[in-house]
């Protein structure tokens, strides 16, 4: 299957776990790649600055693993978006897991040895990765909470985990906002990502003019692959770049 070229035309819109990073047991336990961020730090100053990290974990977590680098991103898949001036929006203002729901969900995992509570900021994760015969407890505890119809809010499934969020924000909104601004309009969006809540993002990459590419499908389900794939983009632009270079087209 041939992935898309990189050019001087193309945003990037990256999804974190899964994608540019292995999932791992518990969202602590995660490791980043060494050269990972000079890889992203410098893929967004051959785009210009379009590059963004979207993904469903807060922005404070997104800096902390891939410092130095620091860029334009969505947090919490979309409530929280940040733009390449530093600006901060918030989708939609004030809506918050109400802390009653948070109170039941951390009761409920004091007595599932190995479910595991992630708070956010508007949202609030369970993982039940490392004690899967919980799955269904879970899930029926989240939607005793939040009804099918609710009208603030949404389940959100993951890889072994589940959470709650605005029902009013996703990925694929994230990347129309920041589309739709500088340094990403007018360009071709190209989004990666691996799970149910990628699907929005790509989507809009697509309606956009650009591309949606499932790690599983375009590869291999490995994010080493998927790491491999954008260094090659970034040395591809960097012979752009550099008269007198010759260039090789990259495919699978």
């Amino acid at each position: 299957m041939t992935l898309p070229v990189l050019d001087k035309t193309s945003a990037l819109f990256l999804d974190l776990d899964g994608t540019l990073l292995e999932i791992a047991a518990t969202p602590e336990l995660v490791v980043v790649p060494a050269g990972l961020p000079a890889l992203l730090s410098r893929l967004h100053t051959l785009l210009e600055g379009a590059l963004a990290i979207v993904t469903g974990r807060p922005l404070a977590v997104v800096d902390s693993l891939l410092a130095p680098f620091s860029a334009s991103a969505a947090g919490e898949h979309g409530v929280l978006l940040r733009y390449d001036d530093g600006t901060i929006e918030e989708m939609p203002a004030g809506v918050a897991v109400p802390e009653a729901w948070r109170t039941s969900l951390a009761t409920a995992a004091e007595r599932w040895p190995g479910v595991l509570i992630e708070p956010k900021s508007h949202g609030c994760a369970v993982h039940y990765r490392l004690a899967p015969e919980r799955g269904s407890d879970v899930w029926r505890m989240m939607r005793a909470l939040v009804a099918e119809d609710h009208p603030w809010f949404r389940l959100i499934p993951a890889h072994e985990a589940v959470e709650i969020g605005p029902r009013a924000a996703s990925k694929g909104h994230a990347v129309e906002r920041l589309m739709a601004h500088a340094p990403f309009a007018g360009r071709h969006p190209i989004f990666i990502g691996d799970d149910f809540t990628d699907e929005a993002g790509m989507n809009a990459a697509r309606s956009l003019g650009g591309q949606g590419l499932r790690v599983a499908e375009f590869f291999g389900g490995d994010p080493a692959v998927v790491r491999a794939w954008l260094k090659r983009g970034a040395d591809l632009l960097d012979d752009r770049q550099a008269p007198g270079r010759v260039s090789m087209r990259l495919s699978r």
